[in-house]
């Protein structure tokens, strides 16, 4: 047994110096998650190499699309005002925005080393605060009919989730849970922000705001007023009468004007011509020259 042993280590000696010549990369944290305006430090750090002077690279992969961070031991694109390297390897993020949000890879190739190149994927995550959120609330309802209501914004990310209150007072998206909602026919869907009552009683008149919240923050929209009616059937009643009543009575005056000839046509003065009355001893004689009637007198002895 004791020959085997040193037989054992001779094998595995070649396996154990290629792994110590070998390049190999770690991370401190391959899932950070930032608020936008903020710095963020992807770790990459050189876990074993024998080479002094490895290359080291950096790029972005968003949407399928992959670009140069940092190449040539140069900062690119927008990146060159607002990002360096820290501790040889690590990238620093300043001034982060929404569109930072990709996955970066930490590529390091050592010559010297028996496995040359190693990479690492670090998902970096920048979160945005909610903008404002625009709301829609309908100023009056008559009891009984539906009313909905909306709160949307599409700025925050992750995407906000939306919560509603009356009066100040949050509205529990369950209604059985609450004994202060028991009355009230509604549905909340947290991930639209639609609230929406189907039968509308007299005690969900108040001021409704909604606020829509993220891991970066929330916001809130003004509140608005929504008033809900009685219906009063005898008083629409009542004006379909008094209008049909009124449709009566002009109906008769109108009648009655075309039965006096109010609206008779009386005939023109022209529309008539009589030929006037032939003198006694006038003859009228048209000629071709004169083109009319020119008369000619004749003495009766």
């Amino acid at each position: 047994m004791a020959l085997r042993r040193p037989a054992v280590l001779l094998l595995l000696l070649p396996l154990l110096g290629c792994r110590l010549l070998a390049v190999e990369l770690t991370s401190s944290n391959t899932k950070p998650v930032v608020q936008e305006f903020q710095s963020v430090e992807l770790s990459c750090i050189i876990k074993s190499t024998v080479t002094p002077d490895p290359r080291i690279e950096w790029k972005k992969i968003r949407d399928g699309e992959t670009s140069y961070v940092f190449f040539d031991n140069k900062m690119q694109g927008d990146f060159v005002t607002r990002a360096e390297i820290l501790s040889r390897t690590s990238l620093v993020i300043k001034n982060t925005t929404r569109m930072d949000t990709a996955t970066y890879r930490c590529e390091v190739a050592a010559p010297s080393d028996t496995k040359t190149i190693d990479e690492i994927n670090i998902q970096l995550t920048v979160q945005v605060k909610p903008m404002t959120p625009r709301c829609t609330v309908p100023k009056a309802v008559p009891v009984g009919k539906t009313a909905s209501l909306h709160c949307h914004e599409n700025e925050g990310y992750p995407k906000s989730t939306y919560s509603w209150y009356r009066n100040s007072e949050p509205l529990s998206p369950d209604t059985k849970s609450n004994t202060k909602f028991q009355n009230s026919s509604y549905t909340l869907n947290p991930t639209t922000g639609t609230l929406v009552f189907h039968a509308v009683h007299k005690g969900d008149t108040g001021r409704y705001s909604c606020i829509a919240t993220n891991d970066a923050g929330f916001a809130k929209c003004e509140e608005q007023e929504m008033e809900v009616y009685d219906l009063n059937i005898g008083g629409i009643i009542g004006g379909v009468l008094v209008v049909l009543a009124v449709l009566v009575l002009i109906t008769l005056g109108i009648c009655c004007a075309y039965r006096r000839g109010y609206f008779a046509n009386s005939k023109e003065s022209g529309e008539s011509y009589k030929t006037p009355a032939k003198p006694d001893g006038v003859n009228y004689i048209r000629t071709d020259d004169e083109g009319d009637f020119r008369h000619k007198s004749s003495f009766v002895i």
